[in-house]
């Protein structure tokens, strides 16, 4: 009689997914969550890194008085301070100067 009974327990309830197997998806969820956590990780690593490098770029170009003189003669041509055979002549100076 208990037997009998276990037997129609088992048959009425078969298992945790109603038909007795996992669905054959289950491996895409949690692949897809750590590749988004890596995919976050990675990007936080490149704009960190980014920043430090414009850092270390502008910090390099700021040491190098030339490249600011060059800078500063670029800026008064594009304001029209000076005109192009002036702007062409100071470079000529900075060039010679090296």
């Amino acid at each position: 009689m208990w037997t009998t009974l276990a037997t129609q327990a088992a048959a009425m309830h078969p298992g945790g997914w109603h038909d007795g197997d996992a669905p054959a998806f289950w491996p895409v969820f949690p692949i897809t969550f750590g590749l988004f956590w890596l995919a976050v990780l990675g990007t936080a690593f490149y704009l960190i890194r980014r920043r430090m490098n414009d850092g270390a770029a502008a910090a390099r170009a700021a040491a190098d008085p030339m490249t600011k003189a060059r800078s500063v003669l670029a800026e008064r041509y594009a304001r029209g301070d000076i005109d192009e055979d002036e702007y062409h002549a100071r470079m000529a100076a900075l060039r010679n100067s090296d």
